[in-house]
């Protein structure tokens, strides 16, 4: 042990986030203490209350409407760091700026790549849940830090077993290797809709027949819900065959544009989320998922430490 260094472990985080204080418990972690707050001319204020002298520093933030968040990170990062934190690592439920992963139009920014090298640049490791990461294989490809990617299916797969009478639906063909695993561990049929995007907001669609499992509740399965349209669209299609119970089941709940006034409104009876994004559907805890992840890079350190 190196003299004069306090070993703990410390968590902070910018917003009020329900995995805090589960974290916090399961872990050991001591909750750290900020001041934050915005001047009239919309700058932030930040202090860190916390004596973090040695210590190894763990950043919960749920990564939605980044565009406001990021840089207060920035300088909570850097004012770590600066107080002499041994480490500092990231426990992103949700993570942004995947969606952009490779130029479409000529002049785009592939905002993955210049987010992901950004983000690497202050950290040392992170951690999230169920990124988009479509084009890519894995993080590595984009962040330059040790990564771990947390799957959500096995807490949905918990929360649909104990149920009966089920149907899972998913909304496309890349949604089916997530749905098929989370269908066979809870022990219910599934069906894969097929998906045509029109444009930015309008989707259409198409289930197969689903008439041998008629008097099911069908329970619509996706990674994120943003604006909503396809999980609007899969609840048209079953309702069009004759479905009247229908449920959804999402890790991330990012409801853009109350996206969940809209559901809601085309007949989906109940909308449940996993606690990776602060909202009312939170039904499904995520924490005991990240509890490994987490307490193998702080031990990894103090690893390293020793």
């Amino acid at each position: 042990m190196i003299v004069g260094i306090i070993e703990k472990n410390v968590l902070f985080s910018l917003t009020p986030h329900p995995l805090q204080e589960k974290l916090c418990d399961q872990l050991n972690l001591e909750p750290g203490s900020l001041e934050v707050r915005r001047f009239p001319d919309g700058e932030s204020y930040l202090r860190v209350l916390t004596s973090v002298k040695g210590a190894n520093c763990v950043i919960l933030a749920d990564l939605t409407h980044p565009d406001t968040k990021y840089l207060a990170l920035l300088f909570l990062f850097e004012t770590l760091r600066e107080l002499g934190a041994r480490s500092i690592g990231l426990v992103a439920p949700y993570l942004c700026y995947m969606r952009q992963d490779r130029r479409f139009e000529e002049g785009e920014a592939v905002t993955s790549r210049v987010f992901a090298q950004s983000l690497s640049l202050h950290i040392d490791w992170l951690i999230t849940v169920d990124p988009h990461l479509h084009r890519y294989q894995s993080l590595d490809e984009i962040y330059s830090i040790p990564t771990q990617v947390v799957q959500g299916a096995p807490a949905l797969a918990d929360w649909l077993r104990g149920q009966n009478g089920l149907l899972l639906v998913g909304p496309d063909a890349e949604s089916e290797q997530w749905v098929s695993s989370i269908a066979q561990a809870s022990n219910h049929p599934y069906v894969i809709g097929t998906k045509q995007r029109l444009g930015d907001r309008r989707v259409e669609v198409t289930l197969p027949d689903i008439s041998a499992y008629n008097g099911r509740k069908a329970v619509i399965i996706d990674d994120v819900i943003s604006s909503g349209r396809t999980i609007g669209e899969c609840v048209r299609a079953l309702k069009a065959q004759g479905t009247e119970a229908i449920l959804c089941a999402a890790v991330h709940g990012i409801f853009a544009e109350a996206s969940d006034t809209y559901l809601l409104g085309t007949g989906l009876q109940t909308l449940v989320t996993t606690n990776t994004v602060p909202h009312s559907s939170n039904e499904i805890d995520v924490s005991e998922l990240l509890v490994p992840p987490v307490r193998h890079f702080l031990n990894q350190v103090e690893g390293e430490r020793r």
